[in-house]
């Protein structure tokens, strides 16, 4: 199967990175995020990276789709489709990509049905010096939780611009100091840096050699 031989190229696969584009579906301006992953991390683990760039909580069922096979943690998505999803955190990046670009459709909340589209591309080995996932950019900030999905967003928008409209208030009050234009780029760097460390320490103990 192509996709296996991608966690083979390297004699170390673990080392392997991916750049990762991910784009908000059906939003104008365009909500994206590009990060730098490595391609040994798992679907589960790639759920977080997305749910820390997009400023998302956390707080709803998700899943990925690749093809036709879908990916998320099969115990919570029962009773959502009558396919079967493979346990993302079983499963890696590597183990799903295609040689040159893969496309990945992630959901997440299916009530609100949050659409992204992930294009991972430009697999390599990974710079020692510099730990990784990576965020490298990104424009508009990510809608808020819980606010009724694409429609919901943009209605709400469309409000915030209007104070004199009668639900001014109330959604002043749900969606605080939010700017649609800002990424706070800080807090996605120092969350990101943090899942990087705590892979450093994770291949430094596999490497450290057993004690006698």
């Amino acid at each position: 199967m192509a996709a296996n031989r991608i966690c083979r190229y390297a004699a170390d696969m673990s080392s392997d990175i991916a750049t990762v584009r991910i784009e908000l579906a059906d939003t104008d301006p365009l909500i994206w995020r590009q990060v730098e992953v490595p391609t040994a991390m798992t679907l589960k683990t790639l759920h977080d990276v997305i749910q820390v760039v997009m400023g998302w909580s956390n707080s709803h069922l998700w899943e990925f789709t690749i093809g036709k096979q879908r990916y998320g943690l099969p115990q919570a998505n029962d009773g959502w489709d009558d396919t079967p999803a493979i346990d993302a955190s079983k499963t890696l990046l590597c183990d799903v990509l295609k040689p040159r670009s893969t496309i990945i459709d992630y959901l997440y909340d299916f009530g609100d049905s949050w659409e992204h589209r992930l294009t991972v591309t430009n697999v390599r080995a990974g710079d020692p010096e510099i730990g990784y996932p990576r965020y490298i950019g990104g424009e508009h900030a990510a809608p808020p939780d819980d606010c009724g999905g694409i429609p919901g967003f943009y209605h709400a928008l469309d409000v915030l611009a209007d104070p004199s409209h009668e639900e001014y208030v109330d959604i002043k009050e749900w969606f605080g100091d939010y700017d649609p234009s800002v990424v706070y780029e800080l807090p996605i760097k120092y969350a990101l840096g943090r899942m990087a460390n705590r892979r450093r320490g994770g291949k430094a103990r596999a490497k450290r050699p057993a004690s006698h």
